[in-house]
């Protein structure tokens, strides 16, 4: 390939094929290099466990998917992406069968929290609802734009959201609410002290309210098959099976983006060491993966219709284990757990009469230990009768993790701590978190904002500084 392209972009996960697809759609030629033999990141479907379940390494449930601004942009359904809703976004069961509900319906979700704190959850969220569409496109847009286009509503949501979570925990009474809502903030593994976590569990909440908590037909492979899919008929090319282990590994081009971890890009552009000095990686998870002989026995009646599970169950135990995986550096005795089961809602990822079920539980960074035990026995607590079901399982703790993804550095499938003020400052503290040292390179993963997750925004704010750059570049001329 010795024609000059305008970008190449190295790493085809859903940031990654994002950015290739924004650049494409400006007319732009661009060249995707994928080391794995497919393409997809924490976007992918395989068969992990037997013949016919069909299972997702990493992501598996999509609220900010459904509600990504990029991802809406593009015409993906015509291309085979559809979501598929649980009757319930996400359960969280809590002892005696009982459980808190997160709910397409505000008021749905307020009743389950109690007579107590219903009216302070619906005050807290109803205004944000009224605007959401705006203040998530204004949220995970910056600092890429300029100014936001509802600095007003963006302003309400950041007044609330730039608190840590136990402090918007402490406005409600009960436990039901403060584990509901704790539990958002443990998806990003973020102590409930750290600064900005509630806007998390904000992020969360409404985006059940607005969108919900899909799943993809087919698995999450699906998501990054249609990018690919779109991009190729734009004109890019992607390229699989080939690792770039140096800039000159390349093919010339205008603009280099990176969806990979900081270090990787500094490592392969020859940045040096000290490209990002600062920037830290995270807690990791264990993760099981299950071929199950039936749906998943919950006590809950609940969580038995809701396409997400949390097992806490209360705010107290998963503050106390996000902050031993986070901060102490240990395993907890008792997990906080997150489940998934696509399989209610996508039967076709399973043989008839099966279903496939996912769960983690947070660990320490590189911890190379086994939580099998410990995360079935929390799982029966809640499901009497799950382990009988279980046909085969596969399990995934850190260092297979980031064998399996060299993003997840040491198992961090953030690709880098969403904690302390990193939460919102990645990959360091700038304007530009996309430009580099190097004009021609650029960094798109989910190490730049907005962050972790399955939404394309990180490389699409990365090809909006591309694009932007190019274009300043041949007004010089």
């Amino acid at each position: 390939m010795s024609t000059l392209l305008d970008a190449v972009v190295v790493g085809a996960g859903p940031n990654g094929l994002t950015a290739a697809v924004e650049l494409a759609r400006r007319g732009l030629s661009v060249a995707v290099f994928e080391a794995a033999s497919e393409v997809g990141g924490g976007s992918r479907t395989e068969e992990l466990t037997l013949p016919g379940f069909h299972h997702d390494p990493c992501a598996a449930a999509h609220p900010l998917g459904i509600a990504s601004p990029a991802f809406r942009a593009l015409p993906l359904a015509r291309y085979g992406l559809r979501w598929l809703h649980a009757d319930l976004p996400m359960a969280h069961p809590l002892p005696g069968g009982d459980a808190v509900v997160l709910a397409r319906s505000i008021g749905e979700t307020a009743a389950s929290l109690g007579a107590r704190d219903a009216g302070t959850y619906r005050r807290l969220v109803s205004p944000l609802l009224r605007h959401w569409d705006a203040v998530l496109r204004d949220f995970m847009a910056l600092p890429s734009t300029a100014l936001p286009r509802n600095p007003l509503a963006l302003a309400r949501f950041g007044l609330a959201g730039l608190l840590p979570a136990h402090v918007l925990l402490a406005r409600f009474r009960e436990d039901r609410a403060k584990a509901m809502l704790a539990g958002l903030v443990g998806h990003v593994i973020a102590p409930l002290s750290g600064p900005a976590t509630s806007a998390v569990g904000l992020l969360f909440a409404l985006a059940a309210h607005s969108r919900g908590w899909p799943v993809a037909a087919g698995g999450s492979g699906a998501i990054t098959g249609a990018l690919a899919a779109y991009l190729k008929d734009l004109g890019g090319t992607v390229e699989t099976g080939f690792e770039v282990r140096r800039l000159d590994d390349l093919p010339p081009a205008r603009a280099y983006l990176f969806d990979t971890s900081p270090h990787a890009l500094a490592r392969i552009a020859g940045l040096g060491a000290r490209a990002y000095p600062n920037y830290r990686y995270g807690a990791s998870v264990f993760k099981l993966d299950y071929a199950l002989d039936g749906p998943v026995p919950w006590a809950s009646e609940a969580a038995r219709r809701a396409g997400t599970v949390q097992l806490g169950p209360g705010s107290r135990d998963i503050s106390r284990a996000l902050v031993d995986v986070s901060r102490r550096g240990v395993p907890p005795a008792d997990p906080f757990l997150i489940t998934v089961q696509p399989s209610l809602v996508d039967p076709a990822r399973a043989p008839e009469g099966k279903h496939v079920f996912w769960a983690y539980g947070h660990v320490p960074h590189g911890w190379e230990g086994d939580l099998t035990d410990v995360i079935e026995r929390k799982i029966e607590r809640f499901a009497p009768g799950f382990r009988d079901l279980i046909l085969a399982r596969a399990t995934a703790g850190p260092p297979r993790l980031a064998a399996r993804n060299p993003n997840y550095v040491g198992g961090d499938i953030a690709c880098g701590a969403a904690s302390g003020l990193q939460l919102l400052l990645r990959p360091r503290p700038t304007l530009h978190p996309y430009a580099t040292r190097h004009p021609a390179v650029f960094l798109c993963s989910s190490a730049t904002p907005p962050g972790p997750g399955v939404h394309g925004m990180s490389g699409h704010n990365a090809a909006r500084a591309v694009w932007r750059a190019l274009r300043a570049r041949d007004a010089a001329q």
